[in-house]
Protein backbone atom coordinates (compact mmCIF):
# COMPACT_ATOMS: atom_id res chain seq x y z
CA UNK A 1 0.00 0.00 0.00
CA UNK A 2 1.53 3.12 -1.22
CA UNK A 3 2.15 5.71 2.23
CA UNK A 4 2.91 9.14 0.80
CA UNK A 5 0.48 10.94 -0.76
CA UNK A 6 0.84 11.43 -4.63
CA UNK A 7 0.94 14.92 -5.90
CA UNK A 8 0.18 15.60 -9.42
CA UNK A 9 1.58 18.22 -11.13
CA UNK A 10 0.38 21.82 -11.10
CA UNK A 11 -0.97 21.53 -7.07
CA UNK A 12 -0.07 24.03 -4.68
CA UNK A 13 1.69 23.05 -1.75
CA UNK A 14 3.14 24.68 1.27
CA UNK A 15 4.99 23.44 4.01
CA UNK A 16 4.36 24.22 7.40
CA UNK A 17 5.03 23.25 11.08
CA UNK A 18 2.65 23.50 13.97
CA UNK A 19 2.69 24.44 17.27
CA UNK A 20 1.42 25.95 20.81
CA UNK A 21 1.83 28.37 23.42
CA UNK A 22 -0.28 28.46 26.23
CA UNK A 23 -2.50 26.53 24.18
CA UNK A 24 -2.50 29.46 21.62
CA UNK A 25 -1.86 27.60 17.89
CA UNK A 26 0.76 28.78 15.71
CA UNK A 27 1.06 27.43 12.20
CA UNK A 28 4.59 28.40 10.95
CA UNK A 29 4.59 28.56 7.09
CA UNK A 30 8.15 27.55 5.71
CA UNK A 31 7.78 27.01 2.25
CA UNK A 32 5.11 27.26 -0.58
CA UNK A 33 4.71 30.89 -0.82
CA UNK A 34 5.85 33.21 -3.54
CA UNK A 35 8.62 35.71 -3.52
CA UNK A 36 7.25 38.99 -1.54
CA UNK A 37 8.70 41.86 -2.63
CA UNK A 38 9.39 44.92 -0.22
CA UNK A 39 12.35 46.56 1.73
CA UNK A 40 10.80 45.63 5.11
CA UNK A 41 8.97 43.03 6.95
CA UNK A 42 6.28 46.13 7.32
CA UNK A 43 6.61 46.58 3.47
CA UNK A 44 6.17 43.31 2.85
CA UNK A 45 3.21 42.84 5.17
CA UNK A 46 1.30 45.01 3.05
CA UNK A 47 1.98 43.47 -0.38
CA UNK A 48 0.53 40.41 1.06
CA UNK A 49 -2.29 42.31 2.29
CA UNK A 50 -2.90 44.04 -1.33
CA UNK A 51 -2.11 41.43 -3.13
CA UNK A 52 -1.67 37.74 -1.97
CA UNK A 53 -4.50 37.27 0.49
CA UNK A 54 -5.52 34.36 -0.69
CA UNK A 55 -2.19 32.23 0.73
CA UNK A 56 -3.62 33.74 4.11
CA UNK A 57 -7.38 32.54 3.93
CA UNK A 58 -6.00 29.35 2.35
CA UNK A 59 -4.05 27.88 5.52
CA UNK A 60 -6.12 29.99 8.21
CA UNK A 61 -9.57 29.71 7.33
CA UNK A 62 -11.66 26.54 7.21
CA UNK A 63 -11.13 23.64 5.95
CA UNK A 64 -7.78 23.63 6.52
CA UNK A 65 -8.13 26.18 9.96
CA UNK A 66 -10.42 27.59 11.82
CA UNK A 67 -11.67 30.92 13.57
CA UNK A 68 -9.61 30.75 16.02
CA UNK A 69 -6.12 29.78 13.79
CA UNK A 70 -3.01 31.64 13.87
CA UNK A 71 0.00 31.48 11.65
CA UNK A 72 3.50 33.33 10.57
CA UNK A 73 5.42 33.32 7.79
CA UNK A 74 9.22 33.47 8.07
CA UNK A 75 10.84 36.27 5.61
CA UNK A 76 14.41 38.18 5.10
CA UNK A 77 14.48 40.28 7.81
CA UNK A 78 15.20 44.28 7.44
CA UNK A 79 18.73 43.71 7.55
CA UNK A 80 21.97 41.39 8.18
CA UNK A 81 21.76 42.15 11.88
CA UNK A 82 18.37 40.27 12.40
CA UNK A 83 18.26 36.08 12.38
CA UNK A 84 15.10 36.40 10.15
CA UNK A 85 11.75 38.12 9.70
CA UNK A 86 8.02 37.14 10.58
CA UNK A 87 5.00 38.32 9.36
CA UNK A 88 1.62 37.30 11.44
CA UNK A 89 -1.67 36.26 10.07
CA UNK A 90 -5.07 35.19 11.43
CA UNK A 91 -8.49 35.24 10.64
CA UNK A 92 -8.98 38.61 9.58
CA UNK A 93 -5.73 39.69 8.00
CA UNK A 94 -2.05 40.28 9.61
CA UNK A 95 -1.42 41.61 13.00
CA UNK A 96 1.94 43.90 13.32
CA UNK A 97 3.41 41.72 16.57
CA UNK A 98 2.59 38.37 18.13
CA UNK A 99 4.23 37.42 21.60
CA UNK A 100 3.31 34.37 21.42
CA UNK A 101 4.18 33.40 18.05
CA UNK A 102 7.76 35.28 18.91
CA UNK A 103 8.14 32.62 21.97
CA UNK A 104 6.79 29.99 19.32
CA UNK A 105 9.05 30.27 16.49
CA UNK A 106 12.74 31.17 18.76
CA UNK A 107 11.88 27.81 20.10
CA UNK A 108 11.54 26.75 17.00
CA UNK A 109 14.80 28.19 15.40
CA UNK A 110 16.63 26.09 17.91
CA UNK A 111 15.08 23.14 17.44
CA UNK A 112 15.44 23.30 14.09
CA UNK A 113 19.21 24.36 14.06
CA UNK A 114 17.81 27.70 12.33
CA UNK A 115 20.43 29.35 14.53
CA UNK A 116 23.25 27.92 16.75
CA UNK A 117 22.19 26.86 20.24
CA UNK A 118 24.01 27.84 23.10
CA UNK A 119 23.62 27.68 26.82
CA UNK A 120 22.10 28.84 28.92
CA UNK A 121 20.53 30.99 27.15
CA UNK A 122 20.20 31.39 23.23
CA UNK A 123 19.60 34.76 21.81
CA UNK A 124 17.62 35.80 18.26
CA UNK A 125 16.88 38.77 16.82
CA UNK A 126 13.35 39.41 14.99
CA UNK A 127 12.28 41.50 12.53
CA UNK A 128 8.41 41.67 12.92
CA UNK A 129 6.16 44.31 11.28
CA UNK A 130 6.13 46.14 14.36
CA UNK A 131 9.97 46.30 14.56
CA UNK A 132 13.05 44.29 15.91
CA UNK A 133 12.49 41.95 18.67
CA UNK A 134 15.33 39.87 20.80
CA UNK A 135 14.15 36.99 22.40
CA UNK A 136 16.27 34.77 24.74
CA UNK A 137 15.34 30.97 24.64
CA UNK A 138 16.78 29.27 27.78
CA UNK A 139 18.38 25.86 26.73
CA UNK A 140 19.96 22.71 28.24
CA UNK A 141 21.21 19.63 26.14
CA UNK A 142 19.88 21.08 23.26
CA UNK A 143 16.21 21.58 24.55
CA UNK A 144 14.37 24.67 24.90
CA UNK A 145 12.62 25.32 28.43
CA UNK A 146 11.19 28.46 27.74
CA UNK A 147 11.75 31.36 25.84
CA UNK A 148 11.54 35.35 27.05
CA UNK A 149 11.28 37.87 24.61
CA UNK A 150 12.55 42.07 25.12
CA UNK A 151 9.39 43.60 22.68
CA UNK A 152 9.32 46.96 20.88
CA UNK A 153 8.99 50.37 23.01
CA UNK A 154 5.36 49.99 24.64
CA UNK A 155 3.42 52.49 25.74
CA UNK A 156 0.13 54.48 27.48
CA UNK A 157 -2.23 56.39 25.10
CA UNK A 158 -4.74 56.72 27.36
CA UNK A 159 -5.76 56.09 31.48
CA UNK A 160 -9.28 55.82 32.31
CA UNK A 161 -10.64 56.69 29.71
CA UNK A 162 -14.38 56.51 28.76
CA UNK A 163 -16.54 55.22 25.93
CA UNK A 164 -20.49 54.54 25.62
CA UNK A 165 -21.21 51.20 24.22
CA UNK A 166 -24.68 50.18 22.84
CA UNK A 167 -26.41 47.72 25.61
CA UNK A 168 -23.55 48.43 27.81
CA UNK A 169 -23.59 52.16 28.72
CA UNK A 170 -20.01 53.85 29.93
CA UNK A 171 -17.45 51.74 29.61
CA UNK A 172 -13.96 52.74 31.69
CA UNK A 173 -10.93 51.61 29.45
CA UNK A 174 -6.97 51.64 29.74
CA UNK A 175 -5.55 52.65 25.99
CA UNK A 176 -1.96 51.00 25.20
CA UNK A 177 0.48 49.85 22.68
CA UNK A 178 2.53 46.60 22.98
CA UNK A 179 3.91 46.13 19.12
CA UNK A 180 0.12 46.59 18.70
CA UNK A 181 -2.60 48.93 20.53
CA UNK A 182 -5.41 47.76 22.69
CA UNK A 183 -8.05 48.77 24.94
CA UNK A 184 -7.67 46.94 28.13
CA UNK A 185 -10.85 46.73 30.44
CA UNK A 186 -11.75 45.51 33.67
CA UNK A 187 -14.19 42.41 33.19
CA UNK A 188 -16.03 43.33 36.66
CA UNK A 189 -16.85 46.95 35.50
CA UNK A 190 -19.22 45.53 32.65
CA UNK A 191 -20.27 42.25 34.57
CA UNK A 192 -18.31 39.85 32.96
CA UNK A 193 -16.59 37.37 33.94
CA UNK A 194 -13.51 35.59 32.31
CA UNK A 195 -14.49 32.03 31.61
CA UNK A 196 -15.01 29.41 29.73
CA UNK A 197 -18.80 29.35 30.01
CA UNK A 198 -18.53 32.64 29.11
CA UNK A 199 -16.52 32.33 26.02
CA UNK A 200 -19.24 33.58 23.28
CA UNK A 201 -20.36 36.85 25.67
CA UNK A 202 -16.41 37.29 25.66
CA UNK A 203 -16.29 37.65 22.19
CA UNK A 204 -19.60 39.75 21.59
CA UNK A 205 -18.46 42.26 24.23
CA UNK A 206 -14.91 42.64 22.91
CA UNK A 207 -16.14 43.21 19.23
CA UNK A 208 -19.00 45.59 20.86
CA UNK A 209 -16.02 48.00 22.85
CA UNK A 210 -13.45 47.88 19.53
CA UNK A 211 -16.52 48.81 17.61
CA UNK A 212 -17.69 51.48 19.73
CA UNK A 213 -13.93 52.70 20.08
CA UNK A 214 -13.33 52.62 16.36
CA UNK A 215 -16.82 54.79 15.82
CA UNK A 216 -15.41 58.13 17.67
CA UNK A 217 -12.75 60.31 16.96
CA UNK A 218 -10.74 58.46 19.30
CA UNK A 219 -7.31 58.86 17.54
CA UNK A 220 -5.48 55.70 17.89
CA UNK A 221 -1.80 56.80 16.40
CA UNK A 222 1.67 55.04 16.44
CA UNK A 223 3.91 57.94 16.61
CA UNK A 224 6.41 57.08 13.48
CA UNK A 225 4.36 54.32 11.33
CA UNK A 226 0.89 54.77 9.93
CA UNK A 227 0.61 51.30 8.84
CA UNK A 228 0.67 50.23 12.85
CA UNK A 229 -1.80 52.81 13.66
CA UNK A 230 -5.40 50.97 14.68
CA UNK A 231 -6.88 49.25 17.26
CA UNK A 232 -6.36 45.45 17.33
CA UNK A 233 -8.25 44.03 19.90
CA UNK A 234 -10.14 44.05 23.43
CA UNK A 235 -8.10 42.82 26.36
CA UNK A 236 -10.36 42.24 29.54
CA UNK A 237 -8.48 41.82 33.15
CA UNK A 238 -9.57 39.75 36.91
CA UNK A 239 -8.80 38.54 39.12
CA UNK A 240 -6.89 34.71 38.91
CA UNK A 241 -8.30 31.91 41.29
CA UNK A 242 -4.77 31.12 42.22
CA UNK A 243 -2.60 33.33 44.60
CA UNK A 244 0.79 33.07 43.02
CA UNK A 245 -0.82 34.60 39.81
CA UNK A 246 -0.88 38.25 39.70
CA UNK A 247 -4.33 38.58 37.40
CA UNK A 248 -5.45 37.25 34.39
CA UNK A 249 -6.06 38.07 30.90
CA UNK A 250 -8.64 37.23 28.05
CA UNK A 251 -7.96 39.03 24.40
CA UNK A 252 -10.09 39.53 22.26
CA UNK A 253 -8.91 40.38 18.80
CA UNK A 254 -9.20 40.45 15.16
CA UNK A 255 -12.61 39.32 13.73
CA UNK A 256 -13.64 37.71 17.15
CA UNK A 257 -10.83 36.08 17.78
CA UNK A 258 -9.76 34.72 21.17
CA UNK A 259 -6.49 34.37 22.61
CA UNK A 260 -5.87 30.85 24.58
CA UNK A 261 -2.43 32.39 26.21
CA UNK A 262 -2.50 35.54 27.54
CA UNK A 263 -1.20 37.30 24.88
CA UNK A 264 2.70 38.41 24.90
CA UNK A 265 2.27 41.74 23.02
CA UNK A 266 -1.00 42.56 25.60
CA UNK A 267 1.06 41.69 28.89
CA UNK A 268 3.62 43.96 26.86
CA UNK A 269 1.36 46.93 27.03
CA UNK A 270 0.14 46.39 30.45
CA UNK A 271 4.09 46.44 32.01
CA UNK A 272 3.57 50.26 30.31
CA UNK A 273 0.12 50.89 31.74
CA UNK A 274 1.37 49.23 35.38
CA UNK A 275 4.57 51.63 34.78
CA UNK A 276 2.58 54.32 34.27
CA UNK A 277 0.34 54.11 37.52
CA UNK A 278 3.48 53.46 39.38
CA UNK A 279 2.39 49.93 40.40
CA UNK A 280 5.71 47.83 39.02
CA UNK A 281 9.45 48.65 39.67
CA UNK A 282 11.95 47.88 36.53
CA UNK A 283 12.73 44.38 37.05
CA UNK A 284 10.08 43.45 39.33
CA UNK A 285 7.99 40.93 37.16
CA UNK A 286 4.10 39.06 37.65
CA UNK A 287 2.12 36.31 36.30
CA UNK A 288 -0.41 36.82 34.49
CA UNK A 289 -3.17 33.60 33.44
CA UNK A 290 -5.00 33.37 29.68
CA UNK A 291 -8.88 31.43 30.06
CA UNK A 292 -7.00 28.20 29.87
CA UNK A 293 -5.11 28.70 32.72
CA UNK A 294 -1.54 29.09 30.40
CA UNK A 295 0.55 31.60 32.15
CA UNK A 296 3.33 34.61 31.07
CA UNK A 297 6.07 36.21 33.06
CA UNK A 298 5.90 40.02 32.61
CA UNK A 299 7.96 42.15 33.48
CA UNK A 300 9.82 45.93 32.66
CA UNK A 301 13.20 45.80 31.41
CA UNK A 302 13.64 49.51 31.28
CA UNK A 303 12.04 52.39 31.01
CA UNK A 304 12.82 55.50 27.97
CA UNK A 305 10.86 58.15 25.63
CA UNK A 306 9.77 56.67 22.34
CA UNK A 307 8.60 59.84 20.24
CA UNK A 308 6.25 62.02 22.49
CA UNK A 309 5.41 59.57 25.05
CA UNK A 310 7.13 57.66 28.29
CA UNK A 311 7.84 53.90 26.70
CA UNK A 312 9.01 50.91 28.43
CA UNK A 313 10.76 48.24 26.83
CA UNK A 314 8.55 44.97 28.23
CA UNK A 315 9.62 41.44 29.07
CA UNK A 316 7.25 38.52 28.48
CA UNK A 317 8.14 34.90 28.98
CA UNK A 318 6.34 31.59 28.16
CA UNK A 319 6.67 28.17 26.91
CA UNK A 320 5.91 26.53 23.40
CA UNK A 321 5.65 23.52 22.03
CA UNK A 322 5.40 21.74 18.37
CA UNK A 323 1.93 19.63 17.39
CA UNK A 324 3.00 18.51 13.92
CA UNK A 325 4.23 18.97 10.60
CA UNK A 326 2.06 19.43 7.52
CA UNK A 327 2.55 20.00 3.80
CA UNK A 328 -0.87 21.31 3.11
CA UNK A 329 -2.07 21.19 -1.21
CA UNK A 330 -4.46 23.11 -3.27
CA UNK A 331 -6.01 20.58 -5.76
CA UNK A 332 -7.17 23.44 -8.75
CA UNK A 333 -10.64 21.85 -8.68
CA UNK A 334 -11.10 22.66 -4.91
CA UNK A 335 -14.70 24.36 -4.64
CA UNK A 336 -13.53 26.15 -1.69
CA UNK A 337 -9.92 27.80 -2.52
CA UNK A 338 -10.22 30.33 0.17
CA UNK A 339 -11.87 28.62 2.52
CA UNK A 340 -14.66 29.81 4.71
CA UNK A 341 -16.00 30.42 8.49
CA UNK A 342 -18.93 29.24 10.06
CA UNK A 343 -18.68 31.21 13.07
Amino acid sequence: MEKDLKLPDGWLRIKTIDMHTGGEPLRVILDGYPDIPGRSVLEKRRYLMEQRDDLRRLLMHEPRGHADMYGCLIVAPNDAAADFGVIFLHNDGYSTMCGHAIIAISKLAVHQGWVSAIEPETQLVIDAPCGRITAFAKCQDGEVSSVRFHCVPSFVLGLDEIINVPDLGEVRFDLAYGGAFYAYVQAASIGLELTTENYSLIIERGRQIKQAIIATDWLVAHPFEQDLSFLYGTIFLDESPRPAIHSRNVCVFADGEVDRCPTGSGVSGRMAIHQARGDLSPGESIQIESITGSVFRGSVVETLNFGEYPAVIPEVEGTAFITGAHTFVLDPKDTFPQGFFLR
